[in-house]
């Protein structure tokens, strides 16, 4: 395997991308991914905090201790990992981080890997989806994600700028993928808006440093609220008002789930 470190966006040119590595060094020694070229973007990625914006590179631990980052932000990159793992991963790897379905990682022949099933539906699937999980049941696990779509933010990317929402898609029959970049399109920032209040609240297994089983963002934004969800759908989840848990369609296993989470919106909500 060749390893290239860029020091330019005009030097990428194929080749899969890592920069902390917590996400894709684990998936390449499972054999999820493979590789002929690796690309070490650390010296094209920018990183730091300038205001409203947030290099993609910046490291959670970096975010978490930053008192100009919003408190859902920070709250998201404190729960997310260990100390170790916060010091190492990135903002723009968090936000592409791949299901921790059980069937997908064990590399079962499920929809996400080209397959003609999602076999958590039948199967074993107590952490799985509550939204949008009629073709995929996979849950997305990226607190950071859930909120920073709560927070209104926008991505750049090495070719377009874009809504955070617009990042994410849910995966169908004729396109089995999770986010909307291309091959080669590299995340570069984010522009994070002033919160006038956030929070993020997090149930999980563990009470520290598992991914989330329930996962709530609130901010008010500009006059408004909004309120986005992790753990509950194969991507990121804007919840569409307080009554928006009532379109939830939890499997037989996962209803629990809409309770959890319901209370956790109404905590969140009067806590901003």
């Amino acid at each position: 395997m060749e390893l290239l470190r860029p020091s330019s966006l005009g030097e990428l040119d194929g080749g899969l991308f890592v920069h902390g590595g917590t996400e894709v060094v684990p998936l390449l020694r499972d054999g999820i991914l493979r590789a002929d070229t690796l690309v070490d973007v650390r010296g094209v990625v920018p990183s730091g905090i300038d205001g409203s914006r947030i290099g993609a590179g910046t490291t959670l631990a970096e975010l978490e201790a930053s008192e100009g980052v919003p408190a859902a932000l920070r709250e998201a990159c404190r729960l997310a990992a260990s100390p170790q793992l916060r010091n190492m991963s990135s903002l723009g790897g968090n936000l592409l981080q791949s299901t921790r379905c059980w069937y997908w990682r064990l590399k079962y022949p499920c929809r996400l890997h080209g397959g003609d099933r999602c076999h958590a539906v039948e199967g074993e699937h107590r952490e799985h989806a509550i939204f949008a999980n009629d073709f995929c049941a996979s849950a997305h696990p990226s607190d950071v994600a859930a909120a920073l779509l709560a927070l209104d933010a926008r991505v750049r990317t090495s070719r377009r700028e874009l809504g955070l929402a617009e990042l994410y898609r849910l995966p169908d029959d004729a396109d089995r993928r999770t986010t909307t970049l291309e091959p080669g399109e590299l995340i570069l920032e984010l522009e994070v808006p002033a919160a006038e209040a956030s929070v993020y609240l997090k149930a999980m297994d563990r009470k520290r440093w598992s991914f989330p089983q329930v996962g709530v963002a609130a901010a008010r934004v500009d006059g408004g609220t909004r309120v986005a969800l992790a753990g509950v759908a194969p991507i990121p989840w804007l919840l569409d008002g307080a009554e928006g848990l009532e379109s939830a369609t939890p499997l037989p296993r996962t209803a629990w789930k809409v309770d959890v989470a319901r209370a956790l919106v109404r905590r969140a909500i009067a806590q901003i």
